[in-house]
């Protein structure tokens, strides 16, 4: 997963009010923020940081921190708390398979491989043999722990989809469960009327401040004139320009893409700073926190799923279906325990996940 290329940016930078400007050293063994603004030349857009957090090869929290998704990792996810997401994928999977006759599936950002364990097991001796796996993944801490869940047997790992589609001849369907939040976000302020984009600067005090710079290119298809003075929204462009980069190679197939988000401006409501937010041994981390320390935990924003629609249409894919977790559960699987539930109830974790299919045009 990639963050997005420069910006030619235009007006003054306009540094947030009192009580938002902050001074902050880490006292710990990771490189401090002072010290890494310093490697960007002093100032950098806050999805940059947000990259170097989660991805940089030397103390990004996916490429050296995270050992364990689950209960004794940083954050759960639906897949490491019951196997029932697995199964309904497997049902899923046999009715667009039978429908398109694809016998290609690939899971992109795979976690610990539990999910994919559960729909194989799901699927059974005779499905697994009509059907063959494909994981991207791009952390190697994660890659060895899912061929450690998994063994090879019909499975192939790739560092990216297009490579994963060239092997299964670019027919396939494709799946991801909590990836788009995963990738780095641009975060936008309304300021004057419009969206100004934050920065984080290094003063000459030694001071880092984070400042709203003008102009650029908002990808959000929030309006700014939606929102009061001061709201802030969180945009995943990244996954947008990831989108743009493989998806020529994705000849037929469907994609289903599960996340934890909202439409549009209703993902904001009461949340005047935005959704953007850490995990640190399952801590929630907000605010000048989410800056001490990087690389130490998961920095993540809620998915604005009006974004993944148009970006959709914009990369040549057709919309298919948008709907809760718990109304796809209830579709493809039954539950069989109190956890089973807890996944389908429409006012927790079944009302949080939205899951969107969409194929190509």
């Amino acid at each position: 997963m990639g963050g997005k290329g420069g910006h030619g940016w235009g007006g003054p930078a306009l540094v947030r009010d009192l009580g938002l400007i902050f001074f902050m050293e880490a006292a710990v063994s990771y490189p401090s923020l002072r010290a890494w603004l310093e490697g960007e030349g002093g100032a950098a857009p806050f999805w940059r940081f947000m990259e170097a957090a989660l991805y940089d090869p030397g103390f990004g929290y996916y490429a050296r921190r995270i050992r364990e998704v689950g209960a004794r990792g940083d954050f759960a996810t639906s897949a490491s708390l019951s196997p029932r997401l697995g199964r309904a994928i497997a049902a899923w999977m046999e009715a667009e398979g039978a429908a398109g006759g694809c016998r290609e599936v690939i899971e992109i950002g795979p976690g610990s491989g539990q999910l994919h364990l559960a729909l194989r097991q799901a699927l059974g001796w005779r499905g697994r043999w009509h059907w063959r796996s494909h994981l991207v993944e791009r952390s190697e801490v994660l890659g060895r722990a899912q061929r450690a869940a998994l063994g090879r047997g019909r499975a192939q790992w790739h560092r990216d989809p297009a490579e994963a589609l060239a092997a299964a001849g670019g027919r396939a369907l494709i799946f991801s469960n909590e990836l788009v939040d995963a990738f780095p976000a641009t975060l936008w302020q309304r300021q004057d009327g419009e969206w100004q984009e934050v920065w984080l600067e290094l003063e000459g005090s030694g001071r880092v401040v984070e400042v709203l710079r003008a102009g650029g290119d908002c990808g959000t298809s929030l309006a700014a004139g939606d929102f009061v003075e001061g709201q802030r929204v969180e945009c995943h462009e990244g996954y947008r320009d990831w989108l743009k980069g493989w998806r020529p190679q994705w000849l037929g197939g469907t994609m289903l893409t599960i996340d934890y988000g909202e439409l549009g401006k209703r993902l904001y409501e009461r949340r005047l700073g935005g959704s953007l937010r850490g995990y640190r041994r399952h801590e929630r981390v907000e605010g000048v926190a989410l800056y001490q320390d990087p690389g130490s935990a998961d920095v993540t924003a809620d998915v604005n799923f009006s974004d993944l629609l148009k970006w959709g249409v914009a990369a040549g894919l057709r919309n298919v279906a948008l709907e809760s977790q718990g109304d796809f559960l209830s579709r493809y699987s039954r539950g069989r325990s109190e956890v089973d539930a807890r996944l389908a109830d429409p006012a927790g974790v079944g009302g949080a996940f939205l899951c969107l299919q969409q194929r190509p045009a």
